[in-house]
């Protein structure tokens, strides 16, 4: 008998749940009697309980993150109604700090803040030994990790199949980076290395190709960092694919040496950069050698096939416009495949709490507590700023604009995007839901009337990146003349070349 639920709302289909993962792997003699049942956002509140009251639960555990926190709410909120006598015990991030204000602790049978992995079935065999002196509000503690279970073999054969693998060889990280609750942690605990190789060795077994690692520093430990990179490199011929979160200044010859050797297609690295300015790295605890940082990803780009997604952020405390606008040219210029802008967020426990008030930090009280305004950027600015991240994602990140985008940025990247960004929104009031054929239109019309861009290399461009995009037809930028030729040159390509004139082979677009 299944009656303890374990359950969460990832943010779409494609994410598992490695900590409910965790918290059945460690649970001992109640293992039986748990079951973890996923849903993802879209599901509707009523829908998720009928759910989870169908498998007739005594407890539900309840993973409350940032971006699912106000739907859980709803859900137990529900749940609270119409089985009061089920125990709700909530633990995650979000429900781990400042507890107080929360609605959704105040309807909880139980709380345990910090990482649950033994305290969860230590708190389930209480209640259900009918203890009546266990508290709300429990504090969980750094277990030794040589003491927990690994959870990778609770991944179903759908999650294999379907669903990324989060995987972690170490918790913990030594760095006190204020915006980051990793900034709380002691240290960096890794797990034992023979061991984790064993379970990735069985995951790959099993048909695992996709490994996300969720450690926060990767590269910290060298030589556990490169026999990790060697036990995939052996694997890359059956197509094997890793995610890793590096340290931008920490890349030795000996790592690079590894890195160098994988094929394309075969290794990404999320590079927290976040910001180039020393005087913020100051204010936010952060140490980072910026050569070193911009040496690295020079190698990267220009020495590996590595995938490089790099992190900035907007509304750090100290940051104004011209200080991000800097910090973002060098980064295009380093041209790493990717560049996430991301809005400062105030995360609930994170020590950047202490700038709120001489910075005149303003955050959304809503998840996910997103800045607002603060002395150097007004609510104006940081909303152009939060439109120019999103526009960004869509053009420059998504890969569709490969030709146009150099036209696009020229020799003044943050300038040029945010000319672009404010007169997309002036044109379009969206953000979200730009059809991909509008946006190439869109595209064009700025290039060559606002941007400076002859229309035939405008057209050139963008015309060549529609054709990779995988729609169909021809825009309205590309002539007539233009489409006939392309329609002769398709059909040239399908025909018996002896069938060919002299004219025709020899058609350009």
């Amino acid at each position: 008998m299944q009656d303890i639920l374990l359950t969460t709302l990832n943010a779409r289909y494609s994410h598992c749940a490695l900590g409910l993962r965790y918290l059945i792997a460690n649970s001992g003699d109640l293992q039986s009697r748990l079951a973890i049942v996923e849903f993802t956002l879209e599901t509707r509140a009523a829908e998720v309980v009928e759910q989870l009251l169908d498998r007739a639960p005594l407890i539900i555990g309840f993973g409350v993150y940032i971006w699912n926190v106000e739907s859980t709410y709803q859900i137990v909120a529900l749940l609270k109604q119409v089985r009061p006598d089920i125990k709700i015990i909530l633990g995650g991030p979000e429900v781990s700090f400042e507890l107080e204000d929360q609605p959704i602790v105040a309807l909880a049978d139980h709380v345990i803040t910090g990482p649950a992995d033994l305290t969860f079935a230590d708190v389930c065999r209480r209640i259900l030994a009918g203890e009546s002196s266990l508290p709300r509000v429990i504090a969980a503690e750094q277990a030794p990790v040589a003491q927990l279970r690994f959870p990778y073999a609770y991944y179903t054969a759908t999650d294999i199949a379907q669903r990324v693998l989060y995987v972690e060889a170490s918790r913990g990280c030594p760095f006190k980076c204020e915006f980051c609750l990793s900034a709380l942690d002691k240290t960096a605990w890794p797990f034992d290395l023979d061991a984790f190789l064993q379970e990735m060795t069985q995951l790959f077994e099993r048909g695992a190709r996709q490994f996300k690692f969720v450690d926060r520093t990767f590269n910290l430990n060298i030589k556990a960092s490169i026999r990790i990179l060697e036990f995939f490199l052996a694997r890359v011929s059956e197509g094997v694919f890793a995610h890793f979160e590096v340290i931008p200044d920490h890349l030795p010859d000996a790592l690079k040496e590894v890195i160098a050797k994988f094929p394309p297609g075969t290794l990404q690295f999320e590079i927290g950069v976040q910001t180039f300015d020393p005087f913020v790295q100051g204010l936010i605890s952060r140490k980072q050698n910026n050569d070193k940082t911009a040496a690295n990803l020079r190698w990267l780009r220009e020495h590996s096939n590595v995938h490089v997604h790099a992190d900035l952020i907007v509304g750090l405390p100290g940051e104004d416009m011209a200080s991000f606008a800097r910090g973002f040219d060098q980064l295009v210029a380093l041209d790493p495949q990717e560049i996430q802008v991301g809005i400062l967020k105030r995360l609930r426990g994170t020590p950047i709490a202490r700038h709120t008030e001489v910075f005149a930090m303003r955050y959304n009280p809503q998840p996910p507590y997103n800045v607002l305004a603060t002395d150097r950027l007004n609510y104006k600015e940081l909303q152009r700023l939060t439109r120019f991240a999103r526009y960004w994602d869509v053009i420059a990140n998504s890969g569709r604009f490969k030709n146009a985008r150099t036209l696009l940025l020229q020799q003044a990247p943050f300038e040029r995007f945010m000319a672009l960004s404010d007169w997309l929104y002036q044109t379009t009031s969206q953000t979200y839901k730009l059809a991909l054929p509008r946006l190439f239109e869109l595209l064009y019309q700025w290039m060559t009337q606002h941007g400076g861009v002859f229309d035939a290399d405008a057209t050139e461009a963008l015309w060549q990146d529609y054709q990779v995009s995988g729609l169909k037809g021809w825009p309205s930028f590309v002539s007539v003349e233009r489409a006939k030729q392309q329609r002769l040159r398709s059909a040239e390509a399908n025909a018996d070349p002896a069938t060919l004139t002299r004219q025709s082979r020899h058609v350009v677009l």
